[in-house]
């Protein structure tokens, strides 16, 4: 089911951060995400194969880095909704 795939893919803190930065950002490296995740390069490549199995990322490979984009223009517009409900029941 769709909906269980996207329920899936924000159920981690870590898979929301990273939709979060490809959101402000047009692409970015595996690196830098782990930087800004203060996480290992390894566990970030975990989380962005599944977001990418599930569709809402596609990477273009330009050696030695890879770099992810959002496949799914609307995710900006759900993480706009996501955070202003998020801000209400703080």
């Amino acid at each position: 089911m769709p909906d269980e795939k996207l329920a899936r893919a924000i159920r981690s803190r870590k898979r929301r951060d990273i939709l979060q930065m490809l959101c402000e950002n047009e692409k970015m490296s595996v690196h830098e995400m782990a930087d800004r995740l203060d996480t290992t390069e390894s566990s970030a490549s975990k989380h962005l194969k599944l977001l990418y199995d599930l569709g809402l990322v596609v990477f273009e490979n330009k050696p030695p880095e890879k770099y992810y984009s959002l496949k799914i223009d609307e995710i900006k517009e759900m993480f706009e909704i996501y955070n202003k409900v998020a801000d209400k029941i703080r």
